[in-house]
């Protein structure tokens, strides 16, 4: 299946990689491949991530998926006809329920 990346995503994957290269230049861009390779994975099993619970109409059938090799990201993304959109990309520690309702 073919993958889009919301313009909020790809805002959340360069915050993200300008954060983690604020450190370690080497590990933002281990970052961003690896997060392609999750989008990848996601695309060939879109079923994989679990389902959000949350009751807003904002978040109906989203679902999450750690990004591979940094587990505190998760990758927010929806299944539509036959496409998958990556919604947004944000650290577990975040307030998800304050973003998605």
């Amino acid at each position: 299946m073919p993958v889009e990346k919301k313009t909020q995503a790809q805002a959340d994957l360069l915050e993200i990689a300008d954060y983690i290269a604020a450190d370690n230049p080497e590990a933002a861009e281990r970052f961003l491949d690896a997060a392609e390779a999750t989008f990848d994975f996601i695309a060939s099993l879109p079923g994989v991530g679990r389902t959000l619970p949350f009751q807003s109409p904002v978040a109906q059938n989203m679902q999450a998926w750690r990004v591979d090799g940094f587990e505190r990201y998760l990758i927010v993304y929806r299944v539509v006809e036959q496409c998958i959109d990556i919604v947004r990309v944000l650290h577990t520690s975040r307030d998800f329920p304050a973003i998605f309702e």
